[in-house]
């Protein structure tokens, strides 16, 4: 007997008469999309079951944060030629994939303790701690710190990328640029200064933001980019808070497979500001 959902895929497919299914010439869907590399990637090196959703979660994270660095980009270099409309797509864009990097930590979370330490050893001194790409995306927000950088020397061409990143003004940065362009009065050691170093708030920054969200009318594209940068730090801290609990969940406090404090250096990121005077002109307004 034939079943039923077979028989009505059948009857479907052989319906769209247009539907290619000579390939011998013509490039497919996996090969577009190099699916041999993506789906032969996942290696465990305990063949304990649960690794594979380790490794996946950690996998697509790093994808995703792939795209944030691509729209992060594209968006500071927007700001940079005065069209903040497409730096406000492409902030936009980025909130709305770092919503589903939070949403992976509901699924890391489902492997218990027991579970992960089945296999936690294989893992050495490899560690989240060591994503480059979180690096550069911490360094994209303003986030500057080049003691980090030594972690990737083993990899020249890798460090040499890193170096790069650290060395280039960030997202913040150039929107500061963009209210002093506007008219607005920034000091000029805000305009020149080190960008290898951690931003610090500065009272001609508050001001020009004050200005900006009192007269949103006539400054309605930096109001409008204000309010992504928010989103932006919002979603981050969010981020920190499920990878922080979701850490707690699984090995407690037990130290990073890295050498850091784990749950500890988690908390402590939290305080961590990328927008200072975005957060305090609320009490202000």
């Amino acid at each position: 007997m034939i079943n039923e959902k077979n028989h009505q895929d059948v009857n479907a497919t052989t319906s769209e008469k247009s539907i290619h299914t000579d390939f011998t010439n013509n490039m497919t869907y996996g090969e577009y999309l190099q699916l041999d590399k993506i789906l032969s990637a996942q290696n465990r090196l305990s063949g304990h079951h649960d690794e594979m959703l380790f490794i996946i979660i950690h996998q697509v994270s790093e994808l995703w944060m792939k795209l944030i660095l691509h729209e992060m980009g594209a968006a500071i270099e927007s700001i940079e030629n005065n069209d903040l409309s497409t730096a406000q797509k492409r902030l936009a864009r980025v909130s709305k994939t770092q919503s589903q990097i939070i949403q992976a930590w509901d699924v890391l979370s489902t492997m218990t303790p027991s579970e992960y330490m089945e296999f936690r050893d294989s893992l050495g001194q490899a560690s989240g701690f060591q994503s480059y790409q979180y690096r550069m995306v911490e360094f994209a927000l303003g986030y500057k710190t080049e003691h980090v950088l030594k972690i990737y020397q083993k990899d020249p061409e890798l460090h040499a990328k890193l170096t790069e990143a650290f060395e280039a003004p960030g997202l913040y940065d150039v929107a500061i640029r963009a209210l002093h362009k506007a008219g607005l009065a920034i000091d000029e050691e805000i305009l020149n200064r080190d960008v290898t170093r951690t931003y610090k708030e500065n009272d001609s920054v508050r001001e020009a933001w004050m200005t900006v969200y009192k007269n949103p009318e006539k400054y309605w594209e930096l109001y409008e980019l204000a309010e992504k940068l928010v989103d932006i730090e919002d979603w981050l801290q969010q981020w920190r808070f499920r990878h922080m609990k979701t850490v707690e969940r699984i090995i407690g406090f037990k130290m990073g497979t890295g050498g850091s404090s784990g749950v500890g250096y988690l908390k402590k990121v939290l305080d961590q500001r990328f927008f200072p005077e975005l957060w305090d002109i609320r009490t202000e307004l």
